[in-house]
């Protein structure tokens, strides 16, 4: 298997020292920016980047998906579901528009989103869903990035 290009990316606020995000227009549009910048440098078709993020970062990149923007697949980590406590602001109504395969990775303590609730929601996704528990892990996943990195390149090599 040929070397997977790989970019991380801060969205506008953090580049601009600010500590609120902007509005999911322009963290949507950070994410076309970034995701055609590394397929132009990678020379792949923008079709053959896998896009994901960690928590809004994630969803941004999900939600992007579902407005058009071509990926091959979507790695979501920590998922937000809905803010803690407010169970029906539920952050899924774009989910029913991806069509590519999906890894979720999520802590089964997550107060944005129990187990139950994530895959009652990612049972929307037409594409090829994949979840993996952290046992215990809260949204931050706090001593997990070992298995998370081995979890997310074993699952991209998976779809080659």
């Amino acid at each position: 298997m040929a070397p997977m290009p790989v970019q991380r990316m801060d969205f506008p606020y953090r580049k601009a020292g600010r500590k609120a995000p902007d509005r999911a227009p322009v963290l949507i549009g950070a994410v076309r920016e970034e995701a055609a910048a590394l397929s132009d440098r990678a020379g792949v078709e923008p079709g053959a980047v896998a896009l994901g993020g960690r928590s809004m970062g994630g969803r941004m990149c999900s939600m992007a998906v579902a407005e058009g923007l071509p990926a091959a697949a979507l790695v979501l980590i920590s998922y937000p579901l809905h803010p803690p406590g407010k169970h029906e602001a539920l952050r899924t109504a774009h989910l029913p528009e991806l069509k590519i395969p999906c890894l979720f990775v999520q802590g089964t303590r997550d107060p944005f989103g129990t187990p139950e609730e994530l895959e009652a929601a990612t049972a929307t996704i037409p594409g090829p869903v994949t979840h993996e528990w952290i046992d215990g892990g809260r949204h931050d996943l706090k001593n997990a990035d070992a298995h998370i990195a081995a979890t997310v390149a074993e699952w991209l090599k998976s779809l080659t």
